[in-house]
């Protein structure tokens, strides 16, 4: 998420050069994911969620300890003197083994509200979470092994993908998230039980998909706005912005990580939990809590962007409030 809205790691990442390049590291991954499904198969361990899962982990931390080498352009031997071993285990446990068990599960519960079980067909479901999820550990561990590559060269980055500056914001500046974080999470709990209320139908899979998407959206959109304009009040920072800019940072990222943060919970519920049903207070604490996740991270995104600003004032605000089309205005075809 950060790599698509800081705008010096989306430049980064969006080179024409470097974006060829990451289109044919991923067709690899998800070539031996077809290999590694059949061999589950013949073995009959497809069907067996923690099987897939742990071999869904362990396949996708050997991508992307790979993908990050590759990115860094040196070899994982030289990686650990230099970037140390707690960095390297980093990239192999969270954004390999971790991230590619909660990909897994994504793709499965997405499968699921789509009324495509794997409960009840384990073929197919299996194959794409293989599939989706290391290719997906080979784009980001790539990206975050380039953003690295590009740091060691003296290009200065505010914000990394590796979790220290949130967990820094979050840690060392209680008194600038939490009370808005506070309140999200309470009226996105309570905007979903009105809407329970009114249209039962909410309490569905794909209902729940469908409301956490527009709350949890709004909630990291004002959240954002919150942190890119701290010198002025909620209203005073969306007036400086068009419908547009809001809806495409609503739409991406708010609305497109709230589904998969809801996407990943509802995998843990459905097959590990075996709860194909969860109850409605299950679906309200797990509606707010991805509501106030999403502000979270929104008011760390738009306070990245700030410091971004301040370090780089000659960047045009126009391009600074659309991130998202970037890639495509710095283009050689564009």
């Amino acid at each position: 998420m950060t790599m698509r809205v800081v705008p010096a790691l989306t430049v980064a990442v969006t080179e024409e050069g470097f974006r060829r390049r990451k289109r044919i590291l991923m067709l690899f991954p998800g070539l031996v994911a077809c290999a590694l499904y059949k061999f589950l198969q013949v073995m009959g361990w497809h069907a067996d969620i923690v099987f897939l899962l742990l071999a869904s982990g362990f396949f996708c931390g050997g991508v992307a300890l790979a993908c990050y080498a590759y990115g860094r352009e040196q070899r994982l031997t030289e990686l650990v003197h230099e970037d140390s071993l707690r960095q390297v285990a980093w990239v192999g446990g969270w954004i390999g083994f971790l991230y590619g068990i909660q990909l897994s599960l994504m793709v499965l519960a997405l499968l699921k509200a789509a009324t495509y079980d794997y409960a009840v067909h384990p073929n197919g479901p299996a194959l794409m979470a293989l599939i989706i999820a290391s290719t997906s550990v080979a784009r980001d561990a790539f990206e975050i092994g380039h953003l690295r590559f590009l740091q060691r060269q003296g290009r200065p980055f505010v914000a990394l993908p590796d979790g220290k500056a949130l967990w820094a914001l979050v840690t060392g500046r209680l008194d600038l998230w939490a009370a808005k974080v506070a309140g999200a999470t309470l009226a996105v709990g309570l905007a979903y039980v009105g809407l329970v209320t009114v249209a039962p139908s909410v309490a569905t899979d794909l209902g729940q998909l469908a409301a956490i998407g527009v709350l949890a959206g709004l909630a990291c959109t004002v959240a954002f706005v919150q942190g890119l304009q701290p010198s002025f009040t909620l209203w005073e920072g969306l007036t400086r912005y068009s419908w547009r800019e809001l809806l495409r940072f609503f739409l991406w990222p708010g609305m497109t990580f709230a589904w998969t943060y809801y996407l990943v919970a509802l995998g843990v519920i459905s097959f590990l939990l075996a709860i194909p049903h969860p109850p409605i207070w299950v679906r309200i604490l797990i509606t707010a809590g991805v509501g106030g996740l999403m502000s979270l991270y929104g008011y760390y995104l738009g306070r990245s962007r700030w410091q971004e600003e301040k370090l780089h004032a000659t960047i045009a605000p126009a391009l600074l409030r659309c991130p998202f089309i970037w890639g495509i205005l710095t283009s050689r075809k564009a």
